[in-house]
């Protein structure tokens, strides 16, 4: 192929891909593909000599985000990236440096003056962004004032939880691709309370300018969590050879493999402890070449074939998941990939069995499809309904062009599979042992109708332990699990239910005021849909949502029914007491006496008093039941002079009657 024509095909990809990463909606490429692409692009130009006016190569990035534009103080520019160790070792040329995460989200510039929050700017192209300082109360960790009097400038990612987004997703049903796209569409809202039901959080990375003069980075980063943000997690690495710098980065992986970190990353940053001689370096049209280094991991890929493409309805969209003959990647079997959408399959040229595969575990986590190496046959789009029969349809985006496959049938039962996952979850009934995917089979297999036949599947072990996969064991740990669910508190079965607009802190706002049964009862029966609106938190919106809901008799009919089947914990009505008035803590290890550590955190917030995510200055105890532990927030306690508590310290300092 011609080169400047090959050229012109990766500007138009690589600009398309970012069109839909600042939608929100749609995903065209993955990060893996597009790094791909972009060398390619970087080394055709540099054999030709020629860049193309709208090559992303010399375009930071396109912000399409409404609002007012604003220039940047400070230039907001992009970091240099790398997958190779030896980068960051030359780089850091034996100078202390930093690492952190590289948040997957969107970055936010925030400026205070006199204490007061002045201006959130959104990064836009590095020199101009969009101003969206009338959002900030709707974003968790922009705080409104801090003790600082100066200018300070301050920069850091939003960006929502994989939990906070599985939760929206269930919530709401709609079609965002992962956390960065509904985190960066988010910034485009006018409501704040829509904006707040989405629970972005702002996660500081650096601190640009203050009128203090700091010089050492770590001491910046201390200045700001004395200030109270929760900043970005970071690790100093004092000597910094290839063997140092390895053994930190290995200790992050691990914590993305394992599941454990809770936010979306896409890498590393590292970074000079020694800010004056960061400041020091050249600018280019992308990126200041002492300000930091992205590392990237490098993706293990490996080749397969496809078996067959299993289409599995959830809500009203039928997902085409690839299943391919098992591979090994990153210690794992892998086997399966989602294919997201139409699109995505016409994209990659996704065929029939036999099709060669090139899969990838993206971030380390998820498996992810990343190029076609042969395509062999063509795609057989199915014509009706993998679980009810229905008719099928394609539906195309306004927003994105993006093509996804539909069920006609309003009635399909695989329409409220998100409903009853969410009754089962973690966050709701707590039922072990039963995911979304078994939850479909029982479903598919006539079983599962409404929520009171969920505790009713104990009438089924016989033919669960004869389903493929399953066993007696399993169906003995489903019908053990269904029976341990049985028990629970009127909070976690609010959120259960899946009322629209009602989350896990709603529930609670509404049960600090009334118990389920007046709750159920005012609901039922008022003929003001914003009876609860005057609850601290709730307003018009939610109060409504939730009556209605209640008022509808098919609901009714099945919270009764439910209800009958289980064993309903009051929660306690808000607090009269205030043992724990203007006090700050901090919770960390595990807990005893406590169900959780978001039980004593909301024991804390009935009495008054302040949970925050790290310790500084403005912390009064740390509650840790390894009083005596070298973890970095018990040696930061020690060093502010904040007394530590055990559990049983707090409970006898803080608590009127036991646990």
């Amino acid at each position: 192929m011609d080169k400047m024509k090959r050229m012109e095909e990766l500007v138009e990809q690589l600009n398309r891909a970012s069109d839909a990463y600042y939608n929100g909606k749609g995903e065209i490429m993955s990060d893996f593909e597009w790094d791909r692409l972009f060398d390619e692009l970087k080394s055709l130009e540099e054999e030709t000599q020629t860049i193309l006016e709208d090559s992303p190569t010399i375009q930071v990035s396109k912000d399409e985000t409404v609002g007012e534009k604003e220039e940047h103080e400070f230039l907001a520019l992009s970091l240099a990236k790398t997958k190779k160790i030896e980068d960051l070792e030359k780089w850091a040329i034996g100078k202390e440096i930093w690492i952190s995460w590289k948040l997957d989200g969107s970055t936010l510039v925030v400026t205070y003056d006199n204490g007061k929050l002045t201006k959130v700017v959104t990064r836009g192209d590095g020199h101009v962004g969009t101003n969206i300082t009338h959002l900030a109360s709707g974003i968790e960790g922009i705080l409104p004032t801090i003790k600082e009097k100066g200018h300070v400038v301050i920069r850091g990612e939003v960006l929502i939880s994989y939990a906070d987004f599985e939760t929206y997703v269930m919530e709401t049903g709609e079609d965002y691709a992962n956390p960065r796209n509904l985190a960066a569409g988010s910034l485009s809202l006018k409501s704040i309370d829509e904006l707040k039901d989405r629970h972005l959080h702002w996660i500081p990375f650096t601190l640009v300018h203050s009128d203090k003069e700091i010089s050492s980075w770590g001491d910046r980063m201390a200045f700001l969590e004395e200030e109270g943000f929760t900043v970005v997690e970071h690790t100093l690495v004092k000597e910094p050879s290839y063997k140092n710098i390895q053994e930190v980065i290995d200790a992050y992986t691990k914590r993305v493999t394992s599941g454990e970190n809770p936010y979306p990353v896409d890498g590393l940053v590292i970074c000079y402890e020694d800010v004056k001689y960061a400041e020091g370096g050249s600018v280019t049209g992308h990126h200041a070449t002492r300000s930091g280094y992205a590392f990237k991991w490098q993706d293990e890929s490996k080749e397969t074939k496809l078996d067959h493409i299993e289409w599995s309805c959830a809500a009203s969209t039928i997902t085409p998941v690839a299943i391919f003959e098992p591979i090994q990647l990153e210690g794992t079997t892998v086997k399966r990939a989602s294919l997201c959408n139409l699109s995505e399959c016409e994209r990659l040229g996704i065929g029939a069995k036999g099709t060669v595969l090139s899969v990838i575990k993206a971030n380390k986590i998820i498996p992810k499809i990343i190029h076609v190496t042969k395509t062999e046959g063509n795609l057989e789009i199915p014509e009706v309904c993998p679980v009810c029969g229905a008719k099928t349809r394609i539906q195309i985006s306004e927003e994105s062009l993006t093509k996804t496959l539909k069920c006609t049938n309003d009635a399909c039962p695989a329409k409220q599979l998100k409903k009853y996952a969410r009754f089962v979850s973690k966050a709701g009934m707590d039922i072990d042992g039963i995911s979304e995917a078994t939850l479909a089979r029982f479903i598919g297999e006539g079983w599962i109708k409404n929520y009171g036949d969920i505790f009713r599947l104990k009438a089924h072990a016989e033919e669960i332990a004869k389903l493929d996969g399953f066993g007696e064991k399993s169906s003995q740990n489903i019908v053990d699990s269904l029976e341990k669910g049985r028990h629970v508190d009127e909070q976690k079965f609010i959120y259960a239910l899946n009322i629209p607009l009602v989350g896990i802190d709603v529930a609670r706002k509404l049960l600090s005021k009334y118990h389920l049964k007046e709750l159920i009862t005012i609901a039922s029966s008022s003929e003001d849909t914003e009876v609860f609106s005057d609850i601290d938190g709730i307003g018009k919106e939610k109060s409504s949502s939730f009556v209605r809901w209640f008022q509808e008799e098919e609901n009714q009919k099945n919270v009764e029914d439910v209800l009958s089947l289980l064993e309903i914990e009051e929660s306690q009505l808000e607090a009269s007491g205030s043992l724990c008035k203007d006090l700050t803590f901090v919770v960390t290890g595990d807990v005893h006496h406590y169900p959780n550590r978001n039980a004593l955190k909301a024991y804390i917030e009935s009495q008054g008093g302040k949970v925050t995510g790290s310790v500084s200055k403005s912390t009064n105890y740390l509650i840790n039941n390894d009083v005596n532990s070298t973890s970095s927030k018990n040696q930061k306690a020690k060093e502010l002079g904040i007394p530590i508590l055990s559990e049983d310290e707090f409970i006898e300092k803080f608590v009127q009657e036991s646990v």
